[in-house]
C-alpha cells in the first residue's frame, strides 16, 4: 500500500508540474455557489452538458456503422438487430437527446423564473438560447436518420410549417429537402447538418455560455438578493457543489439507462413515398406546441391566413422571450418585474396546454 501512495503521489506531481492541478483545484475551492431553497434549479445546467456529453459518445459508436443515403434504414437495422448492444446504443442516443433538450428547457424557465438574465447575465441568457434552438434542430436532424415510415412523414410534416412564410418559405423548404419531395437526398443533408455543421456551431457556443457562467457566477433568485449580504449562505463549488452535481449526473444516468433498456427505441417498417400517411403523424414533442398552434388557428383561419398567424404568433412570442433582458432590467419588484414573472407563467402555461391538446387530438 505504501508503495502504491507513493507512486501516485509521484504520478500527481509529474502531472502537477505540467498542467497545475493545484492551482485548478484551489480555483475550483475559491468559487461558491449559493445555497438557498432554490438550488435544485442549478444543477440542470449540469445536466443539460452531461446529456450532450452522452450524445457526443453514443452518437460516435453509431456513427461507425450509419450509411447515410439510399441506405440509411438497412445500416440503422443492422445496428438495432445484428450488432452487439447496437439497441441499447441507438435507443441511449434517442432518449437522451429528448432528456437533453427536455433538461434545457427546465434550465431556461429556472432561470427566467429566478430572472437570472438580468444585468450583467445578458450574453448567458442570449447564448444559452441560441444552444436551445440548436439543440432542436439537432432533434430534427437525427429524427430523419433512421428513414423508417414515421421518421420520414413527420419530416415531411415538419418541412411544410417553413413554406407558410412568403417569398422564401418554399425556397427554404427545397433547399433543407435538395429537392420538392423528402428522398435520400435529404438524408444525406441532414446527416452533414447532424454531424458537421450544428457540432462545429454548438461546441464554440457551449463554451462561451460556461465562461460566462463562470464568470458570473450563479444568479441568486429576487428574493435572496434582498436578504443582507450576510444573512445569505453559500458552498465551495469543489468537492461540495460539485460532489452534489455528480450525484445528479449519475442519478440522469439511471434514468437514461432504464429509459433506454425497458423502452427501446422501436424502428418501424422501411419508408414508402407512394403509401399514405399513418394516421396520427406528428411532429416530435418538442415541435408540438407550434404544430398546435398552427393547426388551431388553421381552423380558425382556413388556408395561408391561419398558417401565417400562427408562425407571427409563435415567432413574435420568441422575440419577447428573447430580449426580456432588456425589459425587466432592474432588480427591484417593479411593475416591469412583476410582468416578466407573468410573462413566464403565461408562457409555460400555454406550451403545457398546447402540447398536452396536440397528443390529445391526434
Amino acid at each position: 500500500m505504501t508503495q502504491i501512495a507513493a507512486a501516485s503521489n509521484s504520478l500527481y506531481k509529474w502531472v502537477d508540474e505540467r498542467l497545475g492541478l493545484t492551482e485548478i483545484i484551489a480555483f475550483a475551492s475559491h468559487k461558491t455557489v449559493p445555497a438557498h431553497k432554490h438550488s435544485f434549479w442549478y444543477y440542470w445546467g449540469g445536466i443539460s452538458l452531461f446529456l450532450f456529453l452522452l450524445q457526443c459518445f453514443t452518437g460516435v459508436l453509431l456513427l461507425v456503422y450509419y450509411r447515410p443515403g439510399i441506405d440509411a434504414y438497412e445500416s440503422v437495422r443492422q445496428i438495432n438487430f445484428v450488432m452487439h448492444f447496437g439497441w441499447l446504443i441507438r435507443s441511449a442516443h434517442s432518449w437522451s437527446a429528448n432528456l437533453f433538450i427536455f433538461a434545457i428547457m427546465v434550465h431556461m424557465f429556472s432561470v427566467f423564473l429566478m430572472k437570472a438574465y438580468r444585468k450583467p447575465r445578458e450574453f448567458g441568457w442570449f447564448s444559452g438560447l441560441a444552444l436551445l434552438a440548436i439543440a432542436t434542430v439537432f432533434g430534427f436532424s437525427g429524427y430523419l436518420l433512421p428513414m423508417d415510415e414515421l421518421s420520414y412523414f413527420a419530416t415531411k410534416v415538419g418541412l411544410q410549417i417553413p413554406t407558410a412564410l412568403p417569398w422564401i418559405g418554399t425556397v427554404i423548404a427545397n433547399m433543407l429537402r435538395g429537392g420538392t419531395e423528402v428522398t435520400e437526398f435529404t438524408v444525406e443533408r441532414f446527416f452533414a447538418l447532424h454531424v458537421v455543421v450544428l457540432p462545429a456551431i454548438f461546441l464554440p457556443l457551449l463554451s462561451f455560455h460556461l465562461w460566462l457562467v463562470q464568470r458570473h457566477g450563479n444568479a441568486l433568485p429576487p428574493e435572496e438578493e434582498l436578504k443582507p449580504a450576510a444573512e445569505r449562505k453559500s458552498i465551495p463549488f469543489f468537492p461540495n457543489f460539485f460532489r452534489k452535481d455528480l450525484g445528479m449526473w449519475l442519478i440522469s444516468l439511471n434514468v437514461l439507462a432504464l429509459l433506454a433498456s425497458v423502452f427501446p427505441w422501436a424502428l418501424g417498417k422501411p419508408f414508402d413515398p407512394l403509401a399514405p400517411a399513418p394516421a396520427g403523424i406528428h411532429p416530435e414533442w418538442y415541435f408540438m406546441a407550434p404544430f398546435e398552434m398552427l393547426k388551431v388557428l388553421g381552423n380558425w383561419m382556413p388556408g395561408a391566413a391561419g398558417e401565417i398567424a400562427g408562425l407571427l404568433l409563435f415567432s413574435t412570442g420568441i422575440v419577447l422571450w428573447v430580449l426580456i433582458p432588456f425589459y425587466d432590467t432592474t432588480k427591484e419588484n417593479g411593475r416591469r418585474a412583476r410582468n416578466a414573472h407573468y410573462f413566464g407563467i403565461a408562457a409555460i402555461t400555454l406550451l403545457l396546454i398546447t402540447t398536452i391538446l396536440g397528443y390529445w387530438t391526434i
